[in-house]
């Protein structure tokens, strides 16, 4: 929308308003004060609108300062899929050493990234793949190896996990490849290489893992799970069954938060209280239907022990808090709740120090109590403090500022702490396939999930069992098929699948670790639960690949890619079969 002045305002679904900011202010040739984004929520963005939101955003502004009247630009279904950015495809090469019990002694991973024909975010993606080939494994003499390759195809972009999973599916690939060439269960495989005490808790960027409880988590799961008496009923299951087989996984989840951009992890707020004693929220993060409002709304209320429903929680705007950074890297909870919270304690200590003035008390016999405040032997509601301050000339309006301590990290020496801390996870599915149609049905998902001292633990629920079943999607289902001119063809729900309400187990059973604070100083010692999730669903192609194996006595590793469709199901068995007739 045009504006008076050469002002602009921008209406736009984008997980990055400063960025977009700063593109129409250069698009336009006009200063960044004289445009404001605003985004009040998105219909669903995980990474794929960090900075796809940008061009569109562009040609409206561009329409609108042209035309001087509002305009309006939105993609359908398909122009969308076809002209914005998807996740990274990776082919990844490996070699590697191991003891007889399967230990790594030493690995060598190429990783070869299809970015598209543009940059976009791709070094930072394919950076965090590397970051993340580890996943929980101490890897002792390791090379990491990354190829940004350029094509004729759509520039790829960010995505929920931003590199992490494809990191992941390589050294979890490994680690069957060690089970069934050496003859042992894949699990005892993963807890021989699983971070431990100094000195394997190094990771090949040379950060020391201080929080490790993967050990622990993995063996809950494998006890809570039943993993040893229903890997023997499998195998009993499938010793009897020539077509259907059933699979069994459990596999770990590392995850590093923070952006591996350092000047991203920054963050800031406005609170305004009002004399009725309402109170009105404004941060940088955006709400794209994982809680983050909520969650520092519940902040702000916290701090002034107020209802939550007395804190207004406003659209993300580029002129109310300046300069943010994108709502992206699992951070959006720790950055803006501690950016929140820091503007709310500057209120409640001009309110204590007020209360303690006017009614002749020490700070110390100051306390905010639900919805009151306790000023000596007194007990005030809050909304009357704040009405007494605001006649008492008292500023009840802060901004908040927080930048995400401890973290460095040297490009050229690939040595540093990339991440304030890790998010963990461990997941085992149970599935079936049908070898002569190359469907599956995932039959049970155990889920125990590490999120720290929850912030709120059903929206913190709801994120693992949609990024579970997200991340199940990515790996099994969801394929992009480009033709030879580099245009896509899979562009709509016709061709290109996502899961659905059927495609849930049957049996699923989430869990948060109990009792497990955030060892970092994180807004309540919570943990950041937006993208470790999608990772746990590894589990899931690692099972089909287990019942795979099973036609062969789990003597030989399937070769199976990922997204593992029916065909690729059908493709692998039937290789498998050949290799067998052959050494037979």
């Amino acid at each position: 929308m045009p504006g008076e002045d050469g002002d602009v305002l921008i209406y736009c679904s984008t997980q990055h308003p400063s960025e977009v900011q700063h593109n129409i202010a250069h698009v336009l040739g006009r200063p960044a004060n004289a445009v404001t984004v605003e985004c009040r929520r998105m219909g669903g963005g995980f990474g794929g609108k960090e900075t796809q939101a940008s061009q569109w955003a562009a040609i409206a502004a561009l329409a609108a300062v042209k035309l001087q009247r509002p305009v309006k630009c939105r993609l359908d279904r398909d122009d969308d899929m076809i002209a914005t950015g998807k996740r990274h495809d990776f082919r990844i090469d490996y070699e590697v050493g191991f003891d007889d019990r399967g230990r790594i002694l030493g690995i060598a991973f190429d990783h070869a990234v299809r970015c598209g024909y543009s940059a976009d975010l791709s070094g930072a993606i394919a950076d965090r793949a590397m970051f993340h080939a580890d996943n929980g494994y101490y890897l002792d003499a390791a090379v990491i190896r990354s190829q940004r390759c350029k094509t004729n195809t759509v520039s790829n972009t960010a995505f929920r996990g931003f590199g992490g999973p494809q990191g992941m599916m390589g050294i979890e690939e490994v680690m069957d490849q060690i089970a069934r060439h050496r003859g042992l269960d894949p699990l005892e495989v993963r807890k021989a290489n699983l971070y431990g005490e100094a000195p394997r808790n190094v990771t090949p960027y040379h950060m020391t893992v201080e929080d490790n409880i993967l050990s622990d988590l993995v063996a809950r799961l494998e006890a809570s799970a039943d993993y040893a008496g229903r890997r023997a009923a499998i195998r009993a299951f499938n010793a009897g069954s020539a077509w259907l087989k059933k699979g069994l996984a459990l596999t770990p989840v590392k995850f590093g938060i923070s952006f591996t951009t350092a000047h991203l992890n920054q963050a800031g707020a406005l609170v305004h209280v009002y004399t009725d004693g309402s109170v009105h929220l404004n941060h940088g993060g955006t709400e794209m239907g994982q809680g983050l409002f909520v969650k520092v709304a519940q902040v702000v209320a916290e701090e002034f022990q107020i209802d939550l429903d007395q804190v207004k929680i406003t659209p993300t705007n580029t002129g109310k808090v300046p300069n943010t950074s994108a709502t992206a890297a699992s951070s959006g909870s720790d950055m803006n709740g501690m950016a929140a919270q820091a503007a709310a304690q500057k209120i409640k200590r001009r309110l204590t120090i007020f209360a303690a003035d006017a009614y002749k008390v020490s700070v110390a016999d100051v306390a905010f109590l639900p919805n009151r405040v306790r000023v000596g032997n007194q007990e005030i509601p809050f909304k009357e403090l704040v009405r007494r301050a605001y006649l008492g000339r008292v500023s009840l309006s802060a901004t908040g500022y927080y930048r995400t301590p401890k973290i460095h990290y040297d490009r050229e020496t690939a040595r540093g702490r990339p991440f304030l801390y890790f998010a963990y996870g461990v997941a085992a599915s149970e599935v079936m396939i049908d070898t002569l149609t190359g469907e599956h049905t995932l039959l049970r998902v155990d889920i125990l999930h590490d999120a720290g001292k929850s912030l709120n633990p059903a929206i913190d629920l709801g994120q693992i069992e949609g990024g579970f079943i997200q991340g199940m999607g990515w790996l099994t289902s969801e394929e992009l098929v480009f033709d030879g001119q580099g245009r896509l063809r899979t562009h709509a729900p016709s061709t290109y699948k996502i899961p659905t309400c059927s495609d849930r187990p049957a049996d699923f059973r989430i869990g948060l670790l109990e009792n497990a604070p955030n060892r970092e100083e994180t807004i309540h010692r919570s943990k950041a639960v937006g993208e470790p999730p999608l990772m746990l669903a590894i589990s899931v192609f690692r099972a089909i690949s287990d019942a795979i194996a099973a036609i062969g006595d789990y003597r030989l590793m399937p070769h199976l890619d990922a997204p593992a469709t029916p065909e690729r199901v059908l493709f692998a068995v039937d290789d498998l079969r050949r290799r067998l007739e052959a050494k037979s």
